[in-house]
């Protein structure tokens, strides 16, 4: 164990992964989304991306006690579930993209992932009326490509339900739950590929106690009525995404 601690002390960058995990649980708190937007682009200035992967989605679910109860109640549970089983079929194909491509490109991805869903936010694209199943399945499937690729498991979804005409309280709950199932998925998909060691679930779980902690201090920080200020905080951090996450700003890349 002594050996385990000083490996993850040694971690690079781990002051950076800290702060960024702790402000990444505020903004998950409060918005229901955030984590890997904030997370991602950081770590992926320190470790590969397999570790990422790895390390986010465990402490995604090592933090959900804390969220998840709430969030229960009022999700739409049967939307969520047919997100959840159509990225249950596609989360390998995002891993297996993850092992094909080089680190720089997939910042690229996440960038790119980013200000799509910005610019669609920004510019004020909304869809009204019934959502078929297929489009569930179609908007879980690309879910868990890109969450299996980069371990950005929201912004799809972020996309869809803020974008959509839900309040505030339901696309929080919603959210919430299917980032869970996701992140179950996901590292699951890395047991079974013996992708994920020692070393990683003792980083995850140094990383969940400043996350679990400053998740609830998000989550006391949320109020419903103030769905117009939420929607401002969801675009500003997946702003903070897209400008942290460019690759231009490390020198050699």
């Amino acid at each position: 164990m002594p050996e385990a601690l000083s490996a993850v002390g040694a971690t690079p960058g781990l002051i950076w992964l800290l702060l960024a995990i702790g402000l990444a649980g505020i903004v998950r708190g409060f918005t229901g989304f955030g984590t890997a937007l904030i997370f991602v682009p950081v770590a992926g200035i320190f470790l590969p991306p397999q570790i990422i992967v790895g390390v986010i989605t465990l402490t995604g679910i090592a933090s959900t006690s804390a969220l998840l109860p709430r969030a229960w109640k009022h999700a739409d549970r049967r939307e969520v579930a047919v997100l959840a089983c159509a990225a249950l079929v596609t989360v390998p194909v995002g891993l297996w993209l993850m092992a094909q491509l080089d680190p720089v490109s997939i910042r690229w991805v996440v960038a790119g992932v980013g200000s799509v869903t910005l610019g669609a936010l920004i510019t004020g694209w909304r869809f009204s009326g019934h959502v078929s199943r297929p489009v569930l399945v179609a908007i879980g499937g690309v879910a868990g490509v890109i969450g299996g690729l980069t371990g950005l498991t929201g912004p799809v979804v972020i996309l869809f339900y803020l974008a959509g005409q839900s309040v505030a309280q339901s696309v929080r709950a919603n959210t919430i739950l299917f980032l869970a199932a996701l992140d179950v998925v996901i590292v699951v998909n890395l047991l079974l590929r013996g992708a994920v060691n020692g070393q990683i679930f003792l980083l995850a779980l140094v990383l969940a106690v400043p996350y679990f902690i400053t998740s609830l201090i998000g989550q006391s920080l949320f109020d419903p009525r103030h769905e117009r200020l939420y929607r401002w905080v969801a675009y500003a951090v997946i702003g903070l995404a897209v400008l942290s996450g460019l690759p231009i700003w490390n020198k050699g890349v």
